[in-house]
């Protein structure tokens, strides 16, 4: 399957009266056609700043996209003008964002706005395009779409207002649909419906999926790959069942650890302890070597690269070194090891 994404040693910063924040250090990935990546860290990781790069949504200054390349279709994203962008955007490249009442317009009609791409982009009458809104209406699961077609966004539910924004994002039928945090700002029950919607839609129109959240439980659902990110880099990518049955960065374990559950004994839950690094003075060496109780001395000085674990898993960890003590993850992690296992196994 051939790659719709490709993004080479990327690199952006942003000039601040603190000094240069390095947002993004020099991060590869690629996304193949018809699949779901799944990006996940902690706030402040680089995960949403890598993404509005690709759609080229930092605002420039103080941002800068500083070096590297994005490669859509085997375009360079980087080097297209504003007024390019603006034919990708929507088009090709869709984005849903973490908070719909931010990002749909309150004084416009939800079908307008699900219709503008449409028009914009397809040439497409309004007649036509109005009976297409309706269709993604219903697509995205809201009722009586033909009523609610011509209803104000303060007149949807928050469950309802994510539903339209995702109707929006797949007006012009993109190639490459972008969830930033999608689900944070829902209930439990409609975070369930909206993410069983995205794989559905995945599905039937094949679009390919970048997925933003720094919650791993929502990853074992929706995504065919991971891609840990710490610092401004990606320390560890894989399938889901690499990521989640093998994982081999301890930044991967304390985010597993953490991840709340049912079957925790009281008082179990972890904390990565610590805070992210300071990206106005990246650390030398591993970024992660001052949270990590595995670190070694060479973590502080050198920074890893990224090992080879099998033909889809790598991580950038000292420990994967040949010469290295044989560390297991601590025991909260094996136990959730064993449990996606046996809730794989149901499945």
């Amino acid at each position: 399957m051939e790659n719709i994404l490709e993004v080479n040693d990327l690199k952006v910063s942003f000039n601040t009266f603190a000094g240069e924040v390095q947002a993004v250090r020099g991060v590869n990935f690629h996304v193949k056609k018809g699949e779901t990546l799944a990006i996940v860290g902690e706030s402040g990781s680089g995960k949403s700043v890598t993404t509005q790069s690709i759609m080229r949504l930092i605002p420039m200054p103080p941002g800068e996209i500083k070096g590297g390349e994005i490669l859509f279709e085997g375009t360079d994203l980087v080097k297209k003008s504003d007024k390019q962008m603006e034919k990708v955007r929507g088009k090709d490249i869709a984005m849903i964002f973490q908070d719909p009442m931010t990002s749909l317009n309150p004084t416009m009609k939800i079908g307008r706005q699900i219709m503008e791409s449409m028009i914009k982009h397809r040439k497409i009458a309004k007649t036509d395009a109005k009976k297409r809104a309706i269709e993604l209406l219903d697509l995205v699961g809201i009722p009586k779409p033909e009523q609610r077609v011509d209803q104000y966004p303060h007149e949807f539910s928050g469950g309802m207002r994510q539903r339209a924004m995702i109707a929006v994002a797949l007006a012009s039928d993109p190639k490459l649909l972008i969830a930033d945090e999608p689900t944070t700002a829902l209930d439990v029950t409609i975070q369930a419906q909206i993410l069983e919607l995205l794989k559905d839609i995945q599905k039937k129109t094949n679009t390919s999926i970048i997925f933003i959240t720094h919650d791993l439980g929502v990853v074992a659902n929706v995504a065919d790959r991971v891609a840990v990110m710490y610092g401004g880099k990606i320390v560890e990518t894989g399938s889901v069942d690499e990521v989640f049955y093998n994982p081999q960065h301890p930044y991967t374990w304390g985010l597993l650890a953490s991840m709340p559950s049912l079957d925790a004994e009281e008082g179990e839950l972890q904390a990565i302890p610590g805070s992210p690094p300071d990206l106005t003075n990246p650390p030398k060496g591993d970024a992660f070597a001052a949270r990590n109780s595995y670190a070694m001395k060479v973590d502080f000085e050198m920074e890893p690269p990224m090992f080879k674990v099998s033909d889809t898993h790598y991580a950038a960890t000292w420990l994967l070194h040949e010469d290295a003590p044989k560390v297991e993850p601590p025991a909260v992690v094996r136990k959730r090891i064993e449990h996606f296992k046996e809730k794989a196994g149901e499945r």
